[in-house]
């Protein structure tokens, strides 16, 4: 028998079923579940031929049409199920936890399997995290800082040594710079991201302290929950000081492995805001394998920016300076832990 099942139950018991997503390939694409599997119900093409005749027909002749796409593949999806689900277990989800979910869950029924359907489906799943999204969190802290401040290895450190750390650019694939795409892997599409970052965030105990970089609202092609960005802006900063020549090293470390061109493209994105003058002295620089130059060249721009950003934030959120002249970011983040609890009682 077919039962219905829950957000959160879904959510809990993801690791005792598999959660089978039966909509379009394209519609999985664009957003889906972390941990789902895809076995559409219709290909992308079919959906649109089903979708114009229900629109245009009626809802009955969109049923037969789908029936007529759906008959012969019967076998096909049942024996992929079984690949699936090899314990034949599974909880299955379409957009609204209609038809396509019901039909789905009827056939696998009736081939053995122990089926639960979402209630609410894909849809329900986007409005429960997005309410989560919405929350205050009040033992959030922000750890910003000039670009090559080495935010992102000084926060790992502190998730070594006990603290939080939800890493917004480690979930969206990209550190958030012209350069910021080098290195990384392909970034979601902006909807997996949220649902990417939604799981990171079951993973923070939120009434506990927890650190997040700080962050424009957009890091490359997608973009934080705008209601979780805006919290963000009012959340106490630590504004990480550290010297320039550290921050240039830093940079040179980070990014001289990769090739003059690529280098060379990521100037070019910032040629309007960095000036044509300064864009030609960064790329000569590069092509002498003078990365420091060309680093320093950078920054230039990027403290002009983030100093004009962070005035700004000072109006909604308290802004504490915290300098080192440490290296390491494990001897760094020791100094955080001791002056956060010092500071932030």
């Amino acid at each position: 028998m077919v039962e219905q099942t829950g957000i959160e139950q879904m959510l809990l018991n993801r690791s005792h079923t598999t959660l089978v997503d039966v909509r379009t390939p394209a519609e999985f694409e664009k957003g889906h579940v972390p941990g789902a599997v895809n076995l559409p119900l219709f290909s992308n093409e079919e959906r649109a031929v089903v979708g114009t005749i229900y629109k245009k027909e009626s809802p009955q002749a969109a049923l037969l049409k789908g029936l007529d796409f759906v008959g012969p593949k019967m076998t096909k999806f049942i024996k992929s199920a079984e690949k699936l689900a090899p314990d034949k277990r599974v909880t299955i989800h379409c957009w609204r936890g209609g038809k396509r979910s019901s039909s789905m869950g009827w056939l696998l029924d009736t081939a053995g399997f122990q089926v639960k359907v979402l209630n609410g489906g894909y849809k329900a799943y986007r409005q429960y995290i997005h309410a989560r999204f919405d929350e205050d969190f009040p033992n959030m802290i922000i750890l910003g800082g000039f670009t090559g401040s080495a935010k992102t290895e000084i926060l790992n450190a502190l998730k070594e040594q006990g603290e939080q750390f939800l890493d917004l650019e480690g979930v969206a694939h990209h550190k958030g710079s012209a350069f910021g795409a080098l290195g990384q892997e392909k970034q979601p599409q902006v909807e997996q991201f949220e649902n990417n970052l939604y799981d990171a965030l079951t993973e923070i105990d939120t009434s506990r302290r927890f650190w997040v970089e700080d962050e424009s609202r957009s890091i490359g092609r997608v973009y934080v929950p705008q209601n979780f960005w805006a919290t963000m802006r009012t959340k106490p900063v630590i504004f990480l000081k550290r010297k320039l020549d550290h921050r240039v090293d830093h940079l040179v470390k980070g990014y001289a492995c990769f090739s003059t061109e690529e280098l060379a493209h990521s100037f070019e994105k910032i040629q309007r805001r960095l000036g044509g003058q300064h864009l030609k002295a960064a790329l000569e620089a590069l092509e002498k394998d003078d990365y420091p130059t060309a680093a320093t060249i950078a920054l230039k721009y990027y403290d002009k920016a983030y100093s004009k950003a962070l005035e700004r934030r000072s109006e909604t959120c308290e802004v504490i300076p915290f300098e080192t002249n440490e290296i390491k970011p494990e001897t760094i983040a020791e100094q955080l832990i001791q002056f956060v609890n010092h500071e932030l009682k």
